[in-house]
């Protein structure tokens, strides 16, 4: 069938289908199975008003539950100002796209030097980039960046307390890329040091990889893993949630040459999802093996502040194979999310915000183990969000709590009683005590 709003005539249609090879349009699906292809129609409604489709989508929003979420393991539900949709929603920022021209786009690459800037001092490192996609992604990239960087080194060893989506990314990069991943094991919940100078003593090692706080909320102590990692010429990344960093140790201060993660725990709402936004920063010595756009300030002609896409390897787009990334796109609509948050909150509202965090994760944490139903997997110090062993029915909690629109936590451990929650500012005691009261109420209707 013709559509107006398709550019090809059938003599264009025809044409590229003799070049390759068949016949007409359902020859190019010949190789899947009859057995599995989709033959009625399209559940579609008809033509609508605008009211209609209105009312349509409220219809289908309202299926949707909102629950008080404790649930965590790289995504948090943190609270958003109502300032930053309202900005976002500017059709310079929404429509912009890759600042290529810096007479036109001053004001996205200003507000991308801003965000540099801020994840620079919130990391404690040298430089930041600008067009990570999400976290894990960004660390691939650094897993990426540290065998380029080691040249005749392919391996990164990875810590087994690093999330688990991240190391399937991960897994799926360095299967394609020639990179060898090898495991560091963990001890007590922790990366094992031991382990980890073991396997650097053994060569061929480019990268470290380590998460802070890790998979399962603990907050590791990297004492001595930047020196282990440079006596043997790798480089230490850490991956962070960015939040954490306003009251945690900095990768910058734990010695760390690159420090990656997910800034969604700036005021992103978790959205099903995404989009989010990943962070890299480094020291200045790996600027030239960075990945993505950076944004530096100059002075123009008439002496006047003015910014202007810097040090962007030309590999990313006319050498695609020989480049370290192929990153080279750059909306940062994300990335100004986070940027704006960031300026509202300043460095005070960041720290309170964790606090609160904190304060209502120990709170919560406490009051569970008080009901003897619970247990600390591991006794280590935690931020906001920890593991625990229930002794009760786990699905019979689930089914309370989700019944009461409370989503408890993330399911863990082979056994089905693991459990790990995250608290953020959001949560106050009045909801933290409905937790609490309908995991009792599970516990005692099985009871």
């Amino acid at each position: 069938m013709d559509y107006k709003y398709f550019p090809h005539t059938q003599e264009d249609l025809q044409a590229m289908m003799e070049k390759v090879g068949v016949k007409d349009l359902d020859g190019l699906y010949a190789q899947i199975p009859d057995s599995i292809r989709f033959k009625g129609d399209y559940e579609l409604p008809s033509e609508m008003s605008e009211m209609e489709v209105r009312q349509l989508f409220e219809r289908l929003g309202s299926q949707n539950r909102q629950m008080t979420c404790y649930a965590g393991y790289g995504v948090y539900d943190h609270y958003t100002p109502s300032v930053i949709p309202q900005l976002l929603q500017r059709s310079e920022f929404l429509t912009s796209y890759t600042p290529y021209q810096a007479e036109i786009s001053q004001g996205t690459l200003h507000y991308i030097f801003e965000y540099q800037s801020m994840m620079a001092e919130l990391t404690g490192m040298d430089i930041s980039n600008a067009s990570m996609y999400d976290g894990t992604t960004a660390t691939a990239e650094s897993m990426m960046m540290a065998v380029a960087v080691g040249k005749k080194q392919n391996k990164v060893l990875v810590s087994e307390t690093l999330n688990g989506d991240i190391r399937k990314v991960l897994d799926t990069y360095a299967l394609h890329q020639g990179i060898e991943l090898e495991t560091i094991a963990e001890k007590d919940g922790v990366t094992d040091v031991n382990d980890l100078k073991a396997k650097l003593a053994a060569g061929g090692v480019a990268g470290v990889i380590v998460q802070q706080p890790n998979s399962v909320g603990i907050v590791e102590d990297f004492t001595g893993f930047a020196d282990a990692c440079h006596d043997q010429k790798a480089l230490l990344i850490i991956n962070s949630v960015a939040a954490d960093l306003a009251v945690l140790k900095t990768p910058g201060e734990w010695g760390a040459d690159i420090a990656v993660g997910d800034g969604q725990s700036l005021g992103i709402p978790m959205q099903f999802g995404g989009p989010y936004v990943g962070y890299m920063c480094c020291t200045e010595k790996l600027i030239r093996k960075m990945p993505g756009r950076i944004v530096g300030m100059t002075k123009d002609n008439r002496d006047q502040r003015a910014f202007v896409l810097t040090l962007q390897a030309r590999e990313q787009h006319i050498r695609r194979q020989k480049a370290t990334s192929n990153i080279c796109s750059n909306q940062s609509l994300m990335a100004l999310f986070v940027t704006i948050y960031m300026s509202l909150m300043g460095k005070q509202g960041l720290k309170e915000a964790a606090q609160l965090s904190y304060a209502g994760a120990h709170y919560l944490c406490d009051k569970l183990l008080e009901t003897g139903l619970f247990h600390l997997v591991y006794d280590k110090p935690f931020f906001n969000e920890f593991y625990v062993k229930y002794d009760g029915d786990m699905d019979a909690l689930f089914e309370q709590c989700i019944r009461n629109n409370v989503l408890p936590g993330v399911r863990m451990g082979d056994d089905g009683k693991g459990l790990l929650i995250a608290v953020t500012e959001k949560r106050t005691k009045e909801e933290i005590d409905d937790l609490l009261l309908n995991i009792k109420l599970s516990y005692s209707s099985k009871g």
